[in-house]
């Protein structure tokens, strides 16, 4: 685009300076159209599965709940504690709902859709999630109350012990793909399993590390049955209960775009990103962007099932599970992989 804009007539500096914006504009509008949408659809899975109709009143089939009920939090009240931190009330919710975006700069939708393709796209994804965790200490802190306090020091406990396990998780699929590049780490699965299957996943060390990431990855996003930062019979609402209006939609869609992060770094790192599922001619005619999409469906498919059908676990269980568990288990397959490779690729 920039070349584009170049051609116009327009100076190189603000010829770039235009199509970033517009690469931030198309990433940012229909990821926020995207996120009430699956909000919609999250709700139709839990009830289905209830044996409930959930939303269908508003719109055709309950589509435009979500955007009803984001004007009906627009138009509340902003309610600000007196003996809150004011600044740090506030800054809260923008740090969780900005950090949340700034991950899908690096995200490839297809081929050369990446607004930053850069080398090193899976650290810098690791380093701006871990931010998350920022927003959320700090509004349970400037809230100066007990409930929303301990909910904060549960949710730093628990992403950050999460973290640990999807950083070796995530040394394993560099050392297969070579490479911290996301489309170059996508390309690496073309034909990768049994020589016609696009997809890390479909290795025997690597499956095992896929099955750790996706619950990995709902711990690192507090969904059920790893909700513990709000479970409503200990915490009230969590470290979002004294928050109202845009500031309180601010961390939900902060939560949801964390979630679809997860399901694109699934389909990313384990089952070929934009590539279709076997490296077959004829199945290259569907954009690569369908490919991708479809995949992030599936997945979130996968987060609201369990959501709906897993009990809550304790939070000594969700610890035991993370440090005793997964970390020994991600360490050890970081040994196996890179014996296996030392063997097979350098022998």
């Amino acid at each position: 685009m920039t070349d584009f804009l170049v051609d116009l007539g327009i100076q190189y500096g603000w010829a770039w300076f235009l199509a970033t914006v517009a690469g931030v504009l198309l990433i940012a509008l229909p990821l926020m159209l995207g996120v009430a949408m699956i909000i919609y659809a999250d709700r139709k899975i839990w009830a289905a599965i209830a044996l409930r109709k959930g939303p269908n009143v508003v719109g055709p089939f309950g589509l435009l709940q979500s955007f009803a009920d984001g004007l009906k939090v627009f138009l509340q009240e902003t309610i600000i504690p007196s003996a809150s931190n004011k600044g740090l009330f506030l800054i809260a919710p923008i740090i969780t709902f900005t950090v949340a975006l700034l991950a899908w700069a690096v995200v490839p939708f297809g081929p050369g859709m990446v607004l930053a393709d850069i080398n090193i796209g899976l650290l810098y994804i690791l380093a701006i999630s871990s931010l998350g965790v920022y927003g959320v200490v700090i509004a349970g802190w400037a809230s100066n109350s007990k409930y929303p306090f301990f909910s904060a020091m549960r949710a730093a406990a628990q992403m950050i012990s999460y973290e640990v396990s999807i950083g070796f998780i995530l040394i394993c699929v560099i050392l297969f793909a070579n490479t911290n590049n996301l489309t170059l780490m996508i390309e690496a699965q073309r034909g990768f399993g049994l020589g016609f299957v696009n997809g890390f996943v479909f290795h025997l060390l690597l499956f095992p590390m896929w099955v750790l990431f996706l619950i990995s990855g709902m711990a690192e996003t507090a969904r059920a049955p790893f909700d513990l930062t709000e479970a409503e019979s200990e915490l009230v609402a969590g470290y979002q209960t004294e928050y109202s209006s845009m500031s309180f939609a601010l961390f939900w869609l902060g939560e949801y775009a964390n979630v679809l992060l997860m399901c694109a770094l699934n389909a990313i790192l384990f089952f070929g990103g934009w590539l279709p599922p076997f490296d077959w001619e004829p199945l290259y005619l569907i954009p690569g962007i369908v490919w991708f999409l479809l995949k992030i469906l599936f997945f979130f498919f996968i987060f609201s099932w369990v959501k709906a059908t897993v009990p809550r676990f304790r939070y000594d269980q969700l610890m035991r599970l993370g440090w005793k568990i997964f970390l020994p288990m991600s360490l050890l397959f970081v040994v196996l992989v890179s014996g296996w490779l030392m063997l097979t690729r350098y022998s």
